[in-house]
């Protein structure tokens, strides 16, 4: 149950989606049947809302997507990286809290 501006990330659309973006993207690397991934959720949902405009901010589930865990070496979940330029800028393992988050954000922008 994403947020109203949290996006959906895929294999297919990743290199449009997040490498050709205009703006900074935050990927949570997420699975269903991952507890903490479950309590970044609220989160991640928040910042998609107040860094509408400014960022991307959407989930990638590893279960489906594989391909895109494997390339940026993902190993343990949530893990969310920040893209800018095509360029992976910054990366959090493990559930973070909120500011840990925007601090990585602010510094894209």
């Amino acid at each position: 149950m994403a947020g109203t501006n949290t996006l959906t990330f895929t294999d297919a659309a990743w290199d449009t989606e997040v490498l050709k973006s205009e703006t900074p993207v935050l990927v949570d690397f997420w699975a269903v049947w991952c507890g903490p991934c479950r309590q970044m959720t609220p989160i991640v949902d928040q910042l998609a809302d107040e860094y509408a405009g400014k960022a991307k901010i959407g989930k990638l589930n590893v279960d489906e997507n594989g391909q895109t865990a494997m390339r940026y070496q993902v190993r343990g979940i949530p893990t969310m990286l920040l893209f800018k330029g095509g360029q992976l800028v910054g990366s959090k393992v493990g559930a973070v809290g909120k500011g840990d988050l925007q601090k990585l954000l602010d510094g894209a922008l």
